[in-house]
């Protein structure tokens, strides 16, 4: 192996945990397949179309992954780790008033963020930190024996940091080195074969499920990783038939006849995995955990700050009149206010502003005076739209997914202060900046909007989209 650059080396431990997990829940290597097979089927259907959102390579070999750490030393350790992979800190999600359940985590996701390198390889983890410091689910002497017990674990050996560090500096790493690091970075992952301490364990349990899975084990581990299909619901269809049970819906957007837009995923049910489980006498048995799921997604196109807002009050009207006729099926619900509220065209999204494109120049229509401004444009023709693809996530999606694979519903003390973690506290805690998913959209299509006045001759006044009053990253 000689050098290996950030992208190859992100492939290649992305492969290696795709490997790994398929090893550990033999069911994800069925959503693999059934998501392979109704990619190729789309492709068959809707010919070139079907890679208006990405190549059917990029598509087919895409995975997400999800990790969750306990505590801030954690999260900037595995910063570092996923910073040799040309892996950054992009949105701030909260996932704990987003769901019934109680789901105390607050996340960010780490991917690639220059678009060059998402079309090489777009691997990224949704990475969730328990929010210990939260009253309302952990009183202060738990707060206290949570604290000790992260400070005693350790995820990531001084080795892999130190290799990590290294790949990161020099933009990647030389043969040995380079093989050293995927195997520390992916053993790092793997579902450890140690005890499980049954009381502590069910103590946190208690409070979430998800909690115990963070601060119940001695190691981190592969959560869920997530192939990307171009026909969800086919794929939901695929999996029940092959009598795998699926949770009870897609979770985000409804399916519609207009644009496909933000993120829509789901997953099997979480499976029943035996563990060891050690007692307070001492004794070791065997019993079983179900924290571990198979989570697969389609991508739709970005939205702007004005498209997002738009977005939230499409999924609040949906819930009110929910909510006001409980025997209504949420789908038809959605797609209803959907069909009443968003632009049936990818154009019209891009004249409102609605949503980020790049654009390429038709020389062939006339121009108007100049300036001329971006919708004037793309109502002519002289300006063709081709959609940025959403590479983040939807907290009330995530927390819906957890909800649904989770026994129960935990525990939370609502009169308790809510502890406060935002997008800047991230960035603290991380060591580097949280990139601003908006910002990065905003800078691809600003690159393309200055790329199409150079080649109409024209300026362009001001852009139809801007960054101004962006609802906070991830909400």
């Amino acid at each position: 192996m000689g050098f290996q650059e950030l992208w190859q080396l992100r492939a290649e431990f992305a492969r290696r945990l795709s490997a790994m997990y398929g090893t550990e829940v033999p069911a994800y290597n069925t959503l693999v397949e059934v998501s392979t097979e109704v990619n190729q089927a789309h492709l068959r259907r809707h010919g070139a179309e079907a890679e208006r959102l990405g190549s059917i390579d990029r598509v087919t070999a895409e995975r997400h992954g999800a990790i969750r750490v306990g505590s801030e030393r954690e999260l900037a350790q595995v910063a570092r780790v996923f910073a040799a992979f040309g892996m950054y800190p992009v949105g701030f999600y909260d996932l704990r008033d987003a769901a019934k359940a109680a789901v105390p985590v607050v996340s960010t996701a780490f991917r690639p963020v220059n678009p060059d390198e998402l079309a090489r390889n777009p691997f990224r983890v949704f990475t969730s930190m328990l929010a210990v410091e939260d009253t309302r689910f952990f009183d202060e002497p738990l707060q206290r024996e949570l604290a000790a017990f992260f400070d005693r674990r350790e995820l990531f050996g001084p080795e892999l940091l130190e290799l990590a560090d290294q790949a990161a500096a020099g933009g990647g790493l030389d043969g040995t080195a380079a093989e050293r690091l995927l195997d520390l970075a992916t053993a790092a992952f793997e579902l450890s074969s140690e005890p499980v301490d049954h009381d502590w364990y069910r103590r946190l349990e208690a409070i979430s499920a998800v909690a115990s899975d963070i601060g119940g084990v001695g190691s981190t581990h592969i959560n869920h990783l997530t192939p990307r299909v171009l026909d969800i619901d086919a794929l939901y269809a695929g999996m029940e038939a092959r009598g795998i049970a699926m949770i009870d819906e897609i979770q985000g957007p409804p399916r519609w006849d207009g644009p496909d837009v933000l993120l829509r995923q789901t997953s099997f049910r979480a499976l029943g995995e035996e563990r060891l489980f050690r007692y307070a006498d001492g004794s070791v048995g065997k019993g079983e955990l179900r924290v571990r799921f198979g989570e697969v997604e389609a991508r739709g196109i970005a939205l702007t700050p004005a498209g997002r807002e738009l977005y939230d009050r499409m999924v609040l009207e949906a819930d009110a009149r929910l909510a006001a006729a409980p025997a209504l099926d949420r789908r038809s619900v959605a797609r209803t206010v959907w069909e009443e509220n968003l632009p049936r065209t990818e154009k019209e999204l891009s004249i409102r502003g609605l949503a980020y494109f790049t654009y390429t120049a038709n020389p062939d229509v006339p121009l108007a005076p100049d300036p001329v401004t971006l919708p004037e444009l793309i109502q002519s023709g002289a300006a063709v739209p081709a959609p940025i693809v959403y590479e983040d996530f939807l907290p009330r999606s995530a927390a819906g997914i957890f909800q649904s694979n989770l026994t129960d519903e935990g525990s939370r003390n609502d009169a308790a202060q809510a502890a406060g973690y935002d997008m800047p506290r991230m960035s603290a805690i991380i060591g580097r900046p949280v990139h601003d998913p908006y910002e990065l959209y905003q800078q691809q299509q600003d690159a393309s909007v200055r790329a199409l006045a150079d080649a109409l001759g024209v300026s362009i006044a001001p852009p139809a989209v801007t960054n101004t009053a962006a609802p906070a990253a991830g909400h």
